[in-house]
């Protein structure tokens, strides 16, 4: 049988032996780490505001604005449209006000995504390109790392395009054996574990 897709997040650990024993294969790099690549430089953006303000606060004697964008992590890094508490919506508001760099940094994670709501590779090339150079002209040295990142690695990105895959559901196999291993402590039958696991994924015996 020969693999003709396969998807992974950018690390290196998983292209190199992807590129040895499948080297026909369409890479996919999943859409989902992606976007946690370009939330991590998000985060890391906050993190460098708070850390500003509380030293000026330091050495001013005063207390300013920092508890406006501390604690509001979750807040900026959920999607928009699933953020419709408007006490959570004004305290988002109120930090994107307060510094340029979050606000930049913010709305290019929500550009990011329409990459892969375009109907077509082509769209999405072009998607792409206006965000990668939004990222790098923005002066935001964790947005131009991060856009770097992505641009070496944009034929996987676009790849999704030719084969619509993702981690999800192995993620999801994942999630559930480590579920079962949690319930399952102290077994000492491992084939009756192995049972309880091809019970779970709905293993067909041939």
């Amino acid at each position: 049988m020969r693999i003709e897709a396969v998807a992974s997040d950018l690390s290196a650990a998983y292209i190199s032996p992807v590129r040895k024993n499948a080297p026909d294969a369409v890479y996919v790099f999943d859409h989902f780490h992606v976007v946690k690549l370009i939330n991590e430089a998000l985060d890391k953006v906050r993190r460098r505001i708070v850390n500003q303000e509380r030293a000026r606060e330091k050495k001013e004697g005063v207390d300013g604005k920092s508890s406006v964008v501390k604690g509001t992590k979750y807040i900026l890094l959920r999607n928009s449209e699933n953020l419709t508490d408007k006490k959570y919506i004004d305290r988002l508001n109120a930090a994107l006000e307060l510094n340029r760099d979050l606000s930049t940094a913010y709305y290019l994670k929500e550009d990011a995504r329409l990459i892969w709501d375009c109907e077509s590779k082509r769209q999405a090339f072009m998607q792409l390109d206006a965000w990668l150079s939004a990222a790098r002209t923005s002066q935001i040295p964790e947005l131009a790392k991060v856009a770097d990142t992505v641009d070496s690695h944009r034929d996987g990105v676009l790849a999704y395009f030719d084969k619509p895959i993702s981690t999800g559901p192995m993620e999801g196999i994942n999630n559930k054996i480590k579920t079962l291993k949690r319930m399952a402590y102290g077994f000492r039958d491992d084939r009756y574990f192995t049972l309880r696991l091809l019970a779970l994924h709905d293993f067909k015996f041939s």
